[in-house]
């Protein structure tokens, strides 16, 4: 059996841009994607902390260090400019994988410069 996991965790994150009339996904600076050891085409969860809408889609790679975060298409409806998100790398893993994954936590900062990365075995409590 395959349980879903979260794999991966960017926090303080900002929305800066979005782009309505696009087919979908969202576009995400590449320092940030290599960061999170996320790929283009991944899964992921986009958080808003501003409303608690939570957005499942798909990411496409943008412009090293410019610190974009941009929804597209219809997930665009649900996030504004300067919004705080959370951004979810899930993965699937088998029993013996899951106890063994650790998520990787990537905080971001002022311009959504990567300032940490770190990891933590995904049974334990982040403290924040």
């Amino acid at each position: 059996m395959l349980y879903p996991v979260c794999r991966t965790k960017i926090k303080g994150g900002k929305i800066t841009g979005k782009k309505l009339y696009y087919d979908g996904s969202i576009t995400i600076s590449s320092d940030i994607l290599e960061a999170a050891g996320i790929q283009p085409g991944d899964m992921v969860e986009v958080l808003n902390l501003n409303n608690g809408a939570r957005v499942s889609t798909y990411v496409i790679e943008g412009p090293e260090k410019t610190g974009e975060i941009c929804p597209n298409g219809p997930a665009a409806r649900f996030f504004e400019e300067g919004d705080e998100i959370i951004i979810l790398g899930i993965c699937f893993a088998n029993e013996k994988e899951r106890k063994q994954l650790k998520m990787r936590l990537v905080s971001l900062a002022d311009n959504n410069r990567t300032i940490k990365i770190g990891g933590a075995h995904v049974r334990n409590k982040e403290k924040d």
